[in-house]
């Protein structure tokens, strides 16, 4: 069974002979792994192809999440609402917020993913990805984007957002709610770019600052919206800020796949989520960035002690981090394998 075999299955509650090995790539990792700008990454499609099509063959034993992942950074929504991208030769660009705050978004409608900023160049270097991996007996098997409250926190500025979600609520949920759609529709015109897939990955770290109640009314809503829009794939929620206050919240949510902060013990989440796989949770910068192999391989055995390997999916506890060297993705998969 190949590796994105087993992750699938056992994302969909199934079983296999060895735990599996899952990894978050995209830019903030890649270009630095394979010694070249990060421009250069972004702008030459077959620079970004080779980088990512290499990852298949120097590590067989792992399912890269999403896969042939088309992002610049975190620019493409932002981008498609006008939000200025600031480049960087050895990271991924930033964003400058939209100026004017919530009265800036007032009114603001969603967008077209055929015709606004970064998208329609996602989506056709995804097209051809999915040919060229096609003529391989391959294809793009999951698909991503950025949650709402993420991407409201790049408009509008982290401040300014948790600002608005406290003391404006009644004007921060038609923000949220237009961002929403925005996310259903962008991931729908990805998978018409590429066809079938089997999956969606979610990445939206803001809920984990977040009151009970505050989630409750303006991030849970969102969150399912677009969960529910998907149903029938594997549904992968990615949130790396520890949230212990919302395990049981989340668990609520219509998702099957949590990949979560190594902050947070992984008994105590599987205790809280007990329905849900577990993506985790090895810790990025620390330990698979920073560690020596061995550091790896026990954590990683940990992980599959605490949890018996029944409903777990190894991986870091977050993306891989900028520096990971190979030899300690080498060491997960050894830790699965023994």
């Amino acid at each position: 069974m190949d590796p994105w075999k087993q992750f699938i299955t056992v994302a969909r509650g199934g079983t296999t002979e060895r735990t599996p090995v899952a990894l978050i790539v995209d830019s903030p990792w890649l270009p630095g792994y394979v010694g070249i700008d990060t421009l250069d990454y972004f702008l030459h499609p077959d620079v970004w192809w080779r980088t990512n099509r290499d990852l298949l063959t120097r590590f067989p034993d792992v399912a890269w999440v999403p896969g042939f992942w088309v992002e610049y950074g975190m620019a493409v929504e932002p981008s498609a609402f006008g939000a200025r991208v600031i480049w960087h030769h050895d990271s991924p660009p930033s964003i400058e917020p939209l100026p004017g705050g919530l009265d800036a978004l007032a009114g603001m409608r969603p967008v077209d993913p055929y015709e606004h900023g970064f998208m329609p160049l996602a989506l056709q270097l995804y097209r051809d990805a999915q040919r060229r991996l096609q003529a391989e007996g391959r294809a793009v098997r999951m698909v991503a984007a950025r949650g709402p409250l993420a991407l409201a926190s790049w408009l509008l500025g982290i401040t300014e957002l948790m600002v608005g979600l406290k003391r404006q609520p009644e004007r921060t949920a038609p923000v949220l709610d237009v961002l929403t759609e925005t996310i259903i529709v962008w991931l729908r015109a990805q998978i018409e770019a590429v066809g079938e897939v089997e999956g969606i990955l979610l990445l939206d770290d803001i809920p984990g600052l977040l009151s009970p109640k505050v989630f409750d009314s303006l991030a849970a809503p969102y969150l399912a919206r677009i969960f529910e829009a998907f149903d029938g794939l594997v549904r992968v929620y990615h949130n790396d800020t520890p949230c212990p206050h919302l395990l049981t919240r989340l668990a609520a949510l219509p998702f099957e796949v949590f990949n979560f902060s190594h902050e947070t013990d992984i008994v105590a989440v599987r205790a809280a989520m007990p329905a849900h796989v577990l993506m985790g949770n090895v810790p990025p910068l620390a330990v698979m960035a920073r560690g020596a192999p061995d550091q790896v391989q026990t954590w990683a055995r940990a992980c599959i002690e605490k949890t018996g390997g029944r409903g777990l999916i190894l991986s870091a506890g977050g993306g891989v981090s900028p520096g990971t060297p190979a030899e300690n993705i080498d060491a997960l998969v050894a830790a699965a394998l023994a």
